[in-house]
């Protein structure tokens, strides 16, 4: 394949509008460089999202991908640092020493990055189009309009291994290939809610039953509202019963919680369930991938392993490859 000429300052197209995503572009955004991110969500967050719903209570609002996150990289703790200074993350030590959640809810850090770029949401990718030595990114809008976007000079991959491998395949196999090896385990996520306070103090639950990690998530800093649970079932469980109805499998998780926490459950007055097919993956220790040739990246925690952290080293690592590229080039 031939190799163009690399600019001083890119064009890049990020799909993915998640932490690895979001922490890629912040890096190139701060060298100079052009960066336009398209996720099909309606707002940043990824598997830090979080579900707002209208009820009987009023609006509540679950947590319903990663709980909390973790600190051991020092940079990312700087990152930290800056959320907490900002008001948008704050300690939770009930979920253990060092855990942080979003403030007032999880997906606050991520909408936080997302302010400082251009993003288009609701923008699902379908594929990538090379024309002229330039990338275009085809995608469809919530309304339904099919376009392309571009000219690019490079595109980011920050996506679940199997929805990555389907979006660089033609255009790069050695890339596609090493995500094909990479298998993500699902997680059905059930969220509750209650007019009154559930009869227990524990505000967590670990390991017991078919329940991977359960948590009072109204006990969250800065969460306002009812009293609200979020349940997740175990990757085996959720992996056997992938294609159960949600409103079994928030039946099935209900009475799961009452047996964990030993206590009769009221009927809540939201019960509902969100299956995750790309929830966590094993990881790796490839940190991210770059074509210098193809001028694909991608990033994502499952190049690590499956810790917010993780995903947003990742990111920064993909936007250092890519920056050698740029100095490389003009050198």
């Amino acid at each position: 394949m031939h190799v163009a000429m690399v600019p001083a300052r890119l064009r890049v197209a990020v799909i993915g509008a998640g932490m690895a995503g979001l922490s890629c572009a912040d890096r190139l955004a701060c060298a100079g460089h052009c960066v336009a991110l398209f996720d099909k969500g309606r707002g940043a967050g990824g598997r830090m999202s979080t579900r707002r719903m209208q009820t009987a209570l009023g609006d509540v609002e679950f947590d319903h991908g990663a709980q909390y996150f973790t600190v051991r990289d020092p940079a990312f703790m700087a990152q930290v640092a800056r959320w907490s200074a900002r008001g948008v993350a704050a300690p939770w030590p009930v979920a253990g020493t060092g855990a942080w959640v979003g403030v007032p809810r999880m997906s606050a850090v991520v909408r936080d990055m997302a302010e400082q770029h251009d993003v288009t949401f609701g923008w699902h990718v379908s594929g990538l189009v090379r024309r002229d030595g330039a990338w275009f990114v085809s995608g469809e809008c919530a309304g339904g309009g099919r376009e392309q976007r571009g000219p690019f000079d490079a595109v980011v991959v920050s996506l679940p291994p199997e929805q990555a491998a389907a979006i660089v395949a033609l255009h790069d196999l050695s890339l596609a290939s090493t995500a094909l090896a990479a298998r993500s385990q699902p997680c059905w996520t059930a969220m509750f809610a209650f007019t009154e306070k559930l009869a227990t103090a524990r505000d967590c639950v670990r390991e017991t039953g078919v329940i991977n990690w359960a948590a009072r998530n109204s006990a969250k800093p800065g969460r306002r509202g009812p009293e609200t649970w979020v349940v997740q079932a175990k990757p085996d469980w959720s992996a056997a019963h992938i294609e159960m109805a949600a409103g079994d499998v928030a039946a099935r998780m209900l009475g799961e919680l009452g047996k964990a926490l030993g206590v009769e459950l009221p009927e809540p007055t939201v019960a509902a369930a969100h299956r995750w097919r790309y929830a966590m993956s094993s990881g790796s220790d490839l940190g991210a991938l770059w074509s210098e040739t193809s001028r694909i990246g991608i990033c994502g925690d499952w190049l690590l392993g499956p810790r917010v952290e993780n995903a947003w080293v990742s990111g920064k690592a993909l936007a250092s490859m890519m920056l050698e590229t740029v100095e490389a080039a003009v050198a």
